[in-house]
C-alpha cells in the first residue's frame, strides 16, 4: 500500500492575523511531502509513526461530530498491518507536518468525503476547514484547519476572513533575481506555547490596536501586491511588516535571529517574517537579489520557495 502524496504548506502572509480574522495567503510547498504506507519490513521510524497513528485513531474514534464519519474498521485493520505516515516534512517548522497527515487520513478513511474534483463552493470549503480543524486539534490544541485544507487541495488558498475562503491563482514564477526563501533556524518550534503568548498579548488594548491598524493593514497590502504581481510595492509592504513583527512579536522570534532580522531591515538586502507560529522552525524571507542574500547569510541554510 502506498497512499497519495500530500504536500507541505507555507502561510506566506497572515500568521496570527488569521486567528483574529484578517487576511491570509497559503501556498502548497512541494519540496516536502508525506504519504500513508504499509511495508513488510518496518523501521524504527515507521514503528514510532504507527504508535502515533494508534493514538490518533483513538482520538478520531471518540470524536463527537456530525460533520464527518470515518471508516474506523478499515483504519484499525491498516494499523494492525503496520501502516505508518512516511513524511519528509520537518516537524515543528511551521510548514504543516500535521496538516499533511490529517489530509491523508481524511482522504483515505472519511465516508462521503468532499473531493478536489468537485465544484468547490464556499460552503464546501468551509465544511472541509471545519472538519480539518476538529481533526488537527489533536496535534496542537486549537487548530484553524487551514494547513490540512491547503495540503488536501494542493492549491493556493486566499483567506479573506474566518468564513470566507477561496482557492486562488498566484502569478507564475519569473526567472528574476528576487525570491521568497526559507531560513532554517535549526530550532524546533512548538505551536501551542506561541499561540498562548499571542492570546495573552491580545488582552492588551494597545496590542489589539496595533494588530488591527498596522499588522493587518500591511498583511492585506502584501497579499494584494503578491497576487497582482506588484513586486516593487510588495517589498515596501513586506519591510513594514518585518518591522512590526520584530517590534511586537519578539517572543516568537528566536533571540539569536533578532540582529539578523534587524540587519535585513537596515540594509534593505532582505526582509524576514514569521513562517507559521514562530518560536523556531523556518523563518520566511523576501529578497530582491537571492544570490546576494545567500552570500550575506552564508552561515545559514536557505531554501528557495518562489522566484520573482
Amino acid at each position: 500500500m502506498k497512499g497519495p502524496l500530500f504536500y507541505a504548506k507555507i502561510l506566506l502572509f497572515g500568521e496570527y492575523g488569521i486567528i483574529k480574522d484578517s487576511k491570509g495567503l497559503a501556498i502548497p510547498y512541494n519540496s516536502y511531502q508525506g504519504a500513508l504506507k504499509k511495508t513488510p519490513q518496518i523501521s524504527e521510524t515507521a514503528k514510532d509513526s504507527n504508535l502515533k497513528l494508534e493514538k490518533y485513531f483513538t482520538y478520531l474514534s471518540n470524536l463527537k461530530t456530525e460533520l464527518v464519519e470515518f471508516n474506523l474498521q478499515e483504519f484499525r485493520k491498516d494499523l494492525d498491518e503496520g501502516m505508518y505516515f512516511d513524511s519528509s516534512i520537518p516537524q515543528g517548522y511551521g510548514v504543516g507536518s500535521s496538516g499533511a497527515l490529517v489530509a491523508s487520513i481524511y482522504d483515505k478513511y472519511a465516508s462521503n468525503k468532499i473531493t478536489v474534483l468537485e465544484n468547490l463552493t464556499r460552503v464546501k470549503l468551509l465544511k472541509l476547514k471545519d472538519i480539518f480543524s476538529l481533526m488537527e486539534s489533536f496535534f496542537h490544541g486549537k487548530s484553524s484547519g487551514l494547513d490540512p485544507l491547503n495540503s488536501y487541495l494542493s492549491l493556493p488558498i486566499l483567506i479573506n476572513s474566518k468564513d470566507n475562503l477561496e482557492p486562488t491563482g498566484i502569478p507564475s514564477q519569473k526567472e528574476g533575481k528576487g525570491a521568497v526563501f526559507l531560513l532554517d533556524s535549526e530550532i524546533i518550534g512548538e505551536t501551542e506555547p506561541m499561540v498562548n503568548i499571542f492570546m495573552t498579548k491580545m488582552k492588551n488594548e494597545g496590542f489589539r490596536k496595533m494588530l488591527h491598524e498596522d499588522f493587518a493593514k500591511h498583511t492585506d497590502a502584501c497579499i494584494e501586491d503578491f497576487l497582482h504581481g506588484n513586486v516593487k510595492s510588495l517589498f515596501g509592504n513586506v519591510k513594514h511588516l518585518s518591522k512590526v513583527v520584530l517590534e511586537h512579536f519578539k517572543p516568537m522570534i528566536p533571540s539569536t535571529f533578532h540582529k539578523v532580522w534587524q540587519k535585513g531591515i537596515d540594509s534593505n538586502d532582505y526582509y524576514l517574517k514569521l513562517c507559521g507560529s514562530g518560536g523556531g522552525g523556518y523563518i520566511l524571507g523576501f529578497t530582491k537579489d537571492f544570490n546576494k542574500t545567500k552570500a550575506i547569510l552564508k552561515d545559514y541554510k536557505l531554501e528557495l520557495v518562489y522566484r520573482f
